[in-house]
């Protein structure tokens, strides 16, 4: 398997980092053993987490008011399997990336073999119906799988089905369906009939998925349609996916709620259901921000994994969601934001499986508020960075990732080799 950053430039940086991680893994490991808890274990569970990383995200992002490109930008996918296969090297947390089509396409035997060189494999394919693509026939400003025009729609359902057919060969196992339907003026649609035509047309996308695939639909408050859109909110997901059937799941992408809305609550109700299909990880402050996960509401990441990790614990029937990050990287290099955010994924998991569940069901079970809400954050201060790193350590990876990264020169290479882009209008990429 090749390695883009040298062997010798992430030992030196592991080396002079070492001594120091393994007294603070020894400090931290003494004090959780007085709570019962076996260190090495938590460890064990942290190396075997991953989340997905979405081709989109290696490239630099934008507003609709202006792009600012960045330095070394990926031209096309195979630039970004390269910077994908960075992240994976340093982290060892991210050993997937997720293809959006068409930006994404290419022959599939080539990025299966383009992938292959860095031992990583491929999650769930995203379509894109949200925006025309380059000698598309027919529109989607006006909508795509809920578009009144019968020939839109289809147009939709084919390209969903095309994106079923790469996954196949790229040995991906789900396809995740997000679409921008909607109305920016009341009257504009029939609600009803919106949602009859979505329905209709996911239902012929579905019949198109092989045996072991998943389906997963994701739902949206608003943007780009600010007065209602087809796939609200988790309610109206859940009913889509009773309406399609087993293999059709619900898709959590943490910015696209209401404001304040109880995130970890839907978490749970959907496992419950058998209907969590996973996560799109990222961060706001006011709505889809799409900032680094963990950045802005590190607690509520703790909290929904406290659901997340109650499920595994208690072998939830059906529990198997698939992690994703999601984001978009206006201001930092994409990279170093995508490695953080993956340690910060980590992070919210490692600090759940530190939750002393039995006395919290005790608490729950008496009423007694403080006690139960102390015991999650008796989880949550513990600081398990020395868990993260060993984790990363013992699997081949950076102690500090963003450091080794910055050591080994990779965004100064890369920029002397892939030609600016010139700075653009808005549109978020």
């Amino acid at each position: 398997m090749e390695h883009i950053i040298s062997a010798d430039v992430v030992e030196k940086d592991n080396a002079a980092r070492r001594a120091d991680l393994e007294r603070d893994y020894q400090s931290l490991g003494e004090r959780l053993d007085r709570r019962d808890i076996a260190i090495d274990a938590i460890r064990d569970k942290v190396e075997k987490f991953a989340v997905a990383i979405p081709s989109w995200g290696v490239g630099t992002g934008g507003t609709r008011f202006a792009r600012f490109p960045g330095a070394g930008e990926p031209r096309d996918i195979f630039d970004k399997i390269e910077d994908c296969a960075v992240i994976q090297q340093l982290t060892q947390a991210t050993p997937t990336v997720s293809l959006h089509i068409p930006w994404d396409k290419a022959d599939p035997n080539r990025l299966k073999q383009a992938a292959s060189r860095f031992g990583l494999g491929f999650d769930a394919m995203n379509s894109n119906t949200f925006s025309d693509a380059r000698d598309q026939k027919l529109s989607y400003k006006f909508g795509s799988l809920s578009h009144a025009d019968a020939s839109t729609r289809r147009q939709a359902v084919e390209h969903n089905l095309e994106c079923i057919e790469i996954g196949r060969t790229l040995g991906s196992k789900a396809l995740t369906v997000w679409i921008g339907d909607g109305s920016n003026f009341p009257g504009q649609v029939n609600f009803a009939k919106a949602f009859e035509r979505y329905l209709d047309a996911m239902k012929e996308v579905y019949a198109g998925l092989p045996d072991d695939w998943k389906l997963f639909t994701e739902h949206k408050m608003y943007e780009p349609a600010f007065y209602s859109t087809v796939v609200q909110d988790w309610g109206t997901n859940y009913m889509i996916v009773q309406e399609l059937g087993d293999k059709a799941f619900c898709l959590v992408d943490l910015g696209h709620h209401a404001p304040n809305v109880n995130i970890e609550m839907i978490v749970s109700r959907l496992i419950q259901f058998k209907k969590l299909g996973g996560f799109h990880f990222n961060d706001s402050k006011y709505g889809d921000d799409d900032l680094d996960a963990g950045s802005i509401d590190p607690y509520r990441l703790f909290l929904v994994f406290n659901e997340l990790v109650d499920a595994e614990l208690s072998g939830a029937k059906g529990f198997d969601p698939a992690y994703m990050l999601d984001q978009s990287h206006n201001v930092t290099d994409p990279i170093e934001s995508l490695m953080l955010s993956a340690v910060e994924v980590q992070r919210a998991y490692a600090q759940a499986l530190l939750v002393d569940r039995k006395a919290l069901a005790g608490f729950q079970d008496a009423n007694d508020a403080l006690m139960a809400t102390q015991t999650l954050k008796a989880a949550y201060r513990t600081d398990v960075e020395p868990i993260l790193a060993m984790a990363r350590l013992k699997t081949g990876g950076a102690i500090d990732p963003v450091a080794a990264y910055r050591a080994a020169g990779y965004r100064a290479k890369v920029a002397a080799e892939r030609p600016a882009v010139a700075s653009g209008g808005g549109g978020i990429v």
